[in-house]
């Protein structure tokens, strides 16, 4: 039988990881458009440091044991015919499956604001991380103190609080920062609206700490080439603008993000995981679009389609089987913010050292999970500044040898990753 895996991102790498054990006599083909997986909690992060693609993006050759993987766009699914539509350079072609996962993840949401998608750059790919670093460096030129830069992010959910952190963090390394204004705007009352109380706290206090002007009950209205003009009648300047407000489904469900229940199904044998829907889990609570929500449905999802497809094989007689629930409980969040970084714990929360190193442990974490053990050591090594095995000198912060402990000692805290993709 085919299972047909659209998608490589979190959920899509963490799901036909695990049907490559579960299901060896059946095909199992990933449907991705470059053939790589993207560490998107890691993106914002190219803004400042490019060197940083290398780790953060891993070829699906590499990491995969036996999976066909389709370099294609995936345009159309059809979950009750059991069909998906490709676009390839030959052409378009249908790809028929057993069972299938939808893990297409989400698009930026722009909410038909008069030129705001014309004149904003997104951060989603690569190609948009080093945009957002070009564009920025047209906007500061020329810019001094007395004439300021004014860059302005769109959106506080945690990747706008992590992009406004990095081009503040951006402006003291490249330029004189009081040449270059970050703005951050949030149409709701709090940055990271929505998670408690507490962590918008320490979030808001560490973008100020990092320099950054955040503003929330101001919403964007619209955009020219030279401004934005805001609900509230304010006209606002800018010379740079990124946009990180909200998310969509994918084109190849038309934009939308169908609600699927806690067995995250979708027709007779598709499954739709991670951001492209919008999954009631088994208390009946929305789940919040992220990372760690992703890896875990996808765990789920591999079970019910490995069931499902035991069943078929055994005739198909009887009542089908009965299908895992998902269920969303988080032990925590984490945020980067310029050289800082905020991760809420449980009921607490931390801030400074053992909030980077927590962060960075996740990373690595996760790129060792899914056997790219090198590019976790590399990305640690950037992160944190220790320095090349091999040539001594020091990374990106400047730090060289030692183990992070000589400003308190507080090692890694083991928590749950998240990509910033939450919907304000």
């Amino acid at each position: 039988m085919r299972v047909a895996v659209l998608g490589a991102g979190y959920a899509g790498l963490t799901l036909v990881k695990r049907l490559e054990d579960a299901l060896p006599d059946d095909e199992v083909v990933v449907v991705d458009e470059d053939g790589t997986h993207l560490v998107q909690h890691e993106l914002h992060r190219v803004v400042r440091r490019p060197s940083l693609v290398d780790d953060i993006t891993l070829d699906l050759g590499d990491v995969l044991d036996r999976a066909t993987v389709r370099e294609a766009t995936v345009t159309d699914v059809d979950p009750d015919a059991g069909i998906a539509t490709l676009e390839t350079p030959e052409g378009a072609e249908t790809l028929d499956y057993d069972a299938a996962a939808v893990c297409l993840g989400a698009a930026t949401n722009f909410y038909d604001l008069p030129g705001v998608e014309d004149h904003a750059t997104p951060l989603k790919r690569i190609g948009h991380a080093h945009a957002v670093r070009a564009e920025f460096f047209t906007a500061v030129e020329g810019a001094t103190a007395a004439d300021p830069a004014r860059v302005v992010v769109g959106g506080a959910g945690l990747s706008g609080v992590q992009v406004a952190g990095e081009l503040a963090a951006l402006a003291r390394e490249e330029t004189d920062p009081d040449a270059v204004e970050v703005v951050l705007l949030e149409q709701l009352g709090s940055v990271a609206p929505s998670f408690p109380e507490n962590f918008q706290r320490a979030v808001r206090d560490e973008l100020e700490t990092q320099g950054v002007t955040v503003r929330t009950g101001t919403a964007v209205a619209s955009a020219d080439a030279g401004g934005l003009d805001l609900a509230n009648g304010e006209r606002l300047a800018y010379d740079q603008f990124v946009w990180t407000g909200g998310i969509r489904g994918p084109p190849a469900m038309d934009g939308e993000r169908p609600v699927v229940r806690n067995t995250l199904r979708l027709g007779e044998a598709t499954f739709v995981v991670g951001d492209a829907g919008r999954v009631v889990d088994t208390d009946g609570q929305a789940v919040p679009a992220s990372a760690q929500a992703a890896v875990r449905q996808a765990r789920v999802a591999a079970d019910n389609i490995e069931r499902l497809l035991d069943h078929r094989r055994d005739g198909g007689n009887g009542f089908e089987p009965r299908l895992d629930g998902y269920r969303f409980d988080s032990p925590g969040w984490l945020v980067s913010v310029g050289d800082g970084a905020v991760a809420q714990v449980g009921p607490t929360v931390l801030t400074g050292r053992a909030a980077k190193l927590a962060k960075t442990s996740v990373g690595a974490g996760y790129l060792s999970s899914v056997g790219a053990v090198a590019n976790a050591v590399d990305l640690v090594r950037e992160e944190l500044g220790w320095p090349d095995e091999e040539s001594g000198e020091p990374g990106a912060d400047g730090r060289s040898g030692g183990d992070g402990s000589d400003d308190g000692g507080e090692g890694p805290v083991r928590v749950t990753i998240d990509d910033g993709d939450d919907s304000d």
